[in-house]
């Protein structure tokens, strides 16, 4: 597939670009298109469409950004985590990323502070797995985060993760407290594999309960990397950490299209 000259793309689509799209280091550009009908483009982005297919993550630009457009279905879904890409959206556009260096926990690096593993041995939450995916998808949909406007997980995003779920490879995990959802994650499985997606808490500490209860289950089941994709502090204090792009590709490449 051949690089797809944007300016065909954008020209006609503008008003519809992602607000972080708009204000990237070549909005200057962006500009152009709207006061001058004209597009110089220096840096290349390919514009998915129908078919399905991806570009090489070498193409990714420096933050990672490798395309924009496609859709969500099932098949291109898989076909992102297979070649390490994963979908962030800014507004109703698909942008999809592949960033170098890769945020990662290696399962047997998973760092426990004093503090959990107090809360932990009292069982402090309720621990269940695929319980509740819906429910968890929608939390970490509504909930508000700090330095953030509003959230990337759209309808079509929810309701496409919800369609893995129900084929086996989204998975969630869940705490409760006195019956009621007080944290949890979601991620894809395949392989020996977690794509991690998102999390949230309702209560102090419930997301860390949840991953670490969790990543102890994944090692059960002999998960060798877990995909955190972009740096968090959360995270970091859990044992996550940045590997290069071609370390975590050796890991990708490992998996196999018909196990989950």
């Amino acid at each position: 597939m051949a690089l797809i000259n944007i300016v065909v793309s954008l020209t006609s689509t503008c008003s519809n670009l992602p607000r972080r799209l708009k204000t990237r280091r070549f909005n200057i550009f962006l500009y152009n298109v709207y006061e001058q009908n004209r597009f110089f483009l220096k840096m290349p982005l390919y514009v998915l469409d129908n078919n399905l297919w991806f570009p090489p993550i070498t193409e990714a630009l420096h933050d990672g950004l490798l395309a924009i457009g496609g859709d969500l279905s099932v098949e291109r879904l898989l076909l992102a985590y297979r070649k390490g890409i994963f979908p962030w959206f800014d507004g109703d556009v698909p942008m999809w990323w592949s960033p170098d260096p890769r945020f990662v926990l290696f399962p047997n690096e998973l760092r426990v502070s004093k503090s959990m593993k107090a809360l932990l041995k009292r069982s402090a939450f309720e621990f269940t797995i695929n319980k509740a995916f819906a429910q968890v998808i929608r939390a970490c949909k509504e909930k508000e985060r700090e330095g953030q406007d509003g959230t990337w997980i759209t309808d079509d995003v929810e309701a496409a993760y919800v369609q893995l779920h129900k084929l086996g490879y989204a998975h969630s995990a869940e705490v409760w407290l006195n019956g009621e959802l007080a944290g949890g994650l979601y991620g894809v499985r395949l392989n020996n594999m977690f794509f991690g997606e998102s999390m949230f808490s309702h209560v102090s500490n419930a997301s860390k309960y949840a991953f670490i209860k969790y990543v102890h289950q994944l090692i059960s089941e002999g998960v060798q990397l877990i995909d955190c994709q972009v740096h968090t502090e959360h995270l970091e204090t859990l044992g996550a950490r940045m590997i290069e792009r071609r370390e975590f590709m050796e890991y990708v490449k490992g998996l196999k299209k018909n196990q989950l």
